[in-house]
């Protein structure tokens, strides 16, 4: 349910200071530690960045990863199923960790058991592999399965379990929930000892709601009935989110079932979790499979089991992880002694919420309509009823919701992380944004899918954003959030610049490229072969020399005339190709074309020591590294200030090279490492491992997209290493608008302007053609460049990249930011191109002065 006033509120807050009343609390920190220390010693990575998505993840000091490590370092840790010595003090350090677990929550061995598991997910799925249900019979209405639907996936997803049972499964609103006090008493029946679950969340991990632990009596005792049901009710607390910053204490709510995530407490280890079982519960529950280290004894040759006494041993089938178990006796004790346990950071946590969620709610345009749309139910009056969680939809000052995803990218340019989405809680996101389950499916079906970036669908939101703070956020992280809304929604009072919350490009070299330019030396009229291009990868490089002199470039003039907008006739004035991705354009006059696109675009990237792919978000100075192809010598020389010019071989010996693989947009790709000495040229020059690699000669990326025509069905488009498409055309009028929106905008009294050239190179395309009214190029159906043809995919839909300068490495938001004002909040930019035909029987070009040839939507010709 969305809140919020519908008057008109006060002016956007002065955001460098704070109410006085949440003054010491934020000010102060923990006891005598002040903030700006705990984060200086302890979270240092984090300088420049605001990192608001502690409800997905929080983060681990340093020294708790400190002293993890030099535990390891000086103990030997066997196998605790061993009987040696090192096996016997890793199990007896497991047992202590477990000993600490249940005094973190204020109960002890004699309640309650601890059951490790590889997260909370896995604890409810053994809830529900285990639990003693009853089919449904001629004789009984069996077993009822219930939970709340403002429930994580995790809880959901344990009805198709309780379906194989032939189980009953309901879902409950929080409002039928709350009514509900009362309904149970006239379904009580003393003899009746049906067994049935009743799953609801301490904390909703989507709004911060918290839900009374007093339902965990009432439930089973009859008092409060999610359905009425004669039978005996159990209760599974869903306490993931709710233990990440606050005391959870089970000797006052003895909830049967309590699944727990440990990195939502410590950030370290990941993929370690448990479920704390009531030991009055435990019996009664029923194990089919078992593994190493959970029989007391078993036979191979006949059905015969028989399972270890100790409900943990019984239920932790083979080794558990216990070097991470090991992990959060640090993480206790690094959390004691930064904070002092779960009340102080409860009472951090909720101040700097209450603080936040005041001043945001508080925002309004100068009509008086409000900047955002807040979800929640609890009034965020006190920590008893509201977690650290704040979900919103920020609006325009038409009261139309902007896309989750146009927020996230924005937030991003500010190094502010968030979440955006449904948050796996798909039952909460429909009740708050108002989806029926028509919609959803509708949503489906247009191609929306959980994580995607797919935030507006018929003029309604997918989803929406949340920010949720840690014990180690601070008052600086909550006044960063909000001046970047005000600063974006808003802008700023009095037109003063906000400052970004990213330090992190400071030092970036400003650098001129010293690549020679198309009209200068090999790697600008590039000399192309008279001979046939079957493959990209299987083209004959010989040279022809006459072939090569023949390519001029562009008289000045006549690049002056497209610059000035003059629409003239309809032809292609540049050609981009993008070597290494990420890295700076090569400009051509005339290339050769291949089947994955412009020949050699995208063919290599940068990598760090994992095999990840860079790019220009992580590394913003992969823009200052300048590839030039020598077609004649068959090397790529790549150079960048202050390095010596290196060369890299256009084709590899296959039998010396050593196949790899890596990803690119979740698509796996088969590739080589270009060799140590390239390796140690990036990596000087980035101040990090890197590696170059090629794509695999041998090996086809697929399209997802397909052109409608001109390719048999179930032929596969082959890619290079691009993201999407094979090709990216951006439109000179379109360019030229942008830049007098920019410019006229510039309220800042910024010394410079955006040049049309500088705009240009930030959007990175292969094609730049002038003729075209400004976004024409978006109604396109098919284009004719000389004697190629393609079929156009639609928008390029951009992303944080457009923000940095090619010349500098410098970022600048007001280019996505214009973008998106001037664009109804979707930041599209220019349109992808596939080869609707190709032959590659012949030589194949793509030359600047080519004409252009568009085909409209559903119309000939234009």
């Amino acid at each position: 349910m969305a809140c919020g006033a519908t008057e008109r509120g006060p002016e956007p807050p002065a955001f460098q200071r704070h109410p006085e009343a949440s003054a010491p609390r934020l000010a102060h920190g923990y006891g005598l530690r002040s903030m700006s220390e705990l984060r200086d010693q302890e979270f240092g990575r984090l300088a420049g960045t605001v990192y608001l998505d502690h409800a997905g993840a929080t983060l681990f000091p340093q020294s708790q990863l400190t002293n993890f490590t030099k535990d390891l370092m000086e103990n030997v840790y066997g196998n605790p199923h061993s009987q040696n010595i090192t096996s016997k003090l890793t199990h007896d350090t497991v047992e202590q960790v477990r000993y600490r677990v249940l005094t973190h929550f204020h109960t002890t061995p004699e309640d309650y058991s601890v059951i490790f598991t590889a997260g909370s997910t896995a604890a409810l799925r053994l809830v529900a592999e285990t639990f003693p249900w009853v089919s449904r019979s001629p004789e009984n209405s069996g077993s009822h399965f219930c939970y709340l639907t403002d429930n994580h996936t995790s809880v959901v997803g344990m009805r198709t379990v309780a379906a194989t049972m032939n189980v009953t499964s309901t879902p409950v609103k929080p409002e039928d929930m709350w009514s509900a006090e009362g309904k149970g008493a006239g379904a009580c029946d003393p003899d009746c000892q049906l067994p049935h679950l009743f799953c609801y969340p301490a904390q909703s991990n989507f709004s911060g709601t918290r839900y009374p632990l007093s339902w965990i009596d009432e439930v089973k005792s009859g008092q409060r009935s999610p359905v009425r049901a004669p039978g005996k009710w159990f209760v599974l607390l869903d306490a993931a989110s709710y233990v990440s910053t606050s005391p959870l204490d089970l000797s006052a709510h003895q909830a049967d079932f309590i699944p727990i995530s440990f990195y939502k407490i410590f950030g370290l280890p990941t993929g370690l979790g448990a479920l704390l079982v009531n030991k009055r519960v435990a019996p009664l529950l029923r194990k089919g499979y078992f593994g190493g280290g959970t029989a007391a004894v078993y036979l191979a040759g006949e059905d015969f089991y028989i399972p270890r006494s100790s409900v943990a041993e019984r239920f932790e089938d083979g080794t558990i992880s216990f070097l991470d178990v090991i992990a959060l006796k640090h993480g206790f004790d690094v959390l004691e002694r930064l904070t002092g346990g779960m009340v102080n950071i409860q009472q951090h946590t909720f101040a700097l919420l209450h603080f936040t969620h005041s001043a945001l709610s508080s925002l309004r345009y100068p009509n008086g309509a409000p900047v955002v749309r807040i979800y929640g139910d609890s009034g965020f009056s006190s920590p008893d009823v509201q977690g650290p969680i704040i979900n919103f939809n920020v609006l325009d000052d038409a009261g139309k919701i902007i896309g989750y995803s146009q927020v996230d990218k924005m937030a991003s340019l500010y190094n502010i992380h968030l979440r955006t989405g449904c948050f796996c809680n798909l039952g909460a996101c429909q009740r708050h944004l108002g989806l029926s389950e028509e919609m959803v499916k509708k949503h489906f079906q247009a191609g929306h899918v959980c994580g995607d970036d797919v935030d507006i669908i018929d003029g309604r939101p997918t989803g929406s954003v949340r920010i949720s703070f840690g014990y180690m956020s601070t008052l600086e992280d909550a006044q960063a959030f909000l001046r970047f809304i005000s600063t974006i929604y808003l802008r700023s009072p009095g037109g003063q610049p906000v400052p970004q919350a990213s330090t992190s490009d400071t030092g970036v070299l400003s650098s001129k490229s010293d690549c020679q330019s198309p009209q200068e030396g090999p790697c600008a009229d590039p000399a192309v072969s008279s001979g046939s291009y079957p493959d990209i990868n299987t083209v004959d490089l010989d040279l022809s020399q006459s072939k090569a002199s023949s390519i001029q470039p562009i008289p000045q003039e006549k690049v002056a005339g497209i610059l000035n907008g003059d629409l003239g006739s309809h032809i292609v004035t540049n050609i981009y190709l993008y070597p290494i991705k990420s890295c700076a354009a090569f400009e051509v006059t005339k290339w050769p074309v291949g089947s994955q696109g412009l020949l050699y675009d995208r063919s290599w990237m940068v990598v760090n020591h994992n095999g990840v792919c860079l790019s220009q978000k992580q590394e913003p100075r992969l823009c200052l590294i300048q590839p030039c192809i020598d077609l004649q010598q068959k090397v790529m020389v790549i150079k960048a200030e202050g390095m010596e010019p290196i060369q890299v071989p256009l084709e590899e010996d296959g039998e010396r090279t050593q196949i790899c693989q890596s990803r690119v947009c979740a698509d796996r790709v088969n590739t080589y490492d270009c060799g140590e000495n390239v390796s140690r040229w990036l990596s000087k020059f980035c101040g990090r491992p890197c590696h170059l690699i090629k794509q695999s000669p041998h090996f086809q990326r697929n399209a997802k997209k397909t052109p409608k025509q001109g390719h048999p069905p179930g032929t596969a488009v082959a890619l290079s290493l691009v993201n999407e498409a094979q090709y990216l055309l951006v439109n000179t009028s379109s360019v030229l608008e942008l830049q007098q929106q920019l410019n006229a905008s510039d309220e800042r009294g910024k010394e410079e302007s955006f040049s049309v050239k500088d705009l240009i190179s930030r959007f990175r395309a292969n094609i730049i053609t002038k003729g075209a009214r400004a976004f024409e190029e978006e109604q396109w159906d098919e284009i004719s460049i000389g004697s190629l043809h393609f079929q156009v995919l639609g928008p390029c839909h951009r992303c944080q990249m457009i923000c940095i300068d090619q010349k500098t490495g410098q970022r600048n938001q007001d280019v996505f930011q214009k973008l998106s004002e001037s664009r109804g909040r979707k930041v599209n930019f220019g349109v992808y191109l596939m080869h609707s035909s190709l032959d590659l029987s012949s030589p194949c070009f793509l030359s600047v002065g080519s004409e252009v040839l568009p085909v409209l939507k559903d119309c000939g010709v234009s």
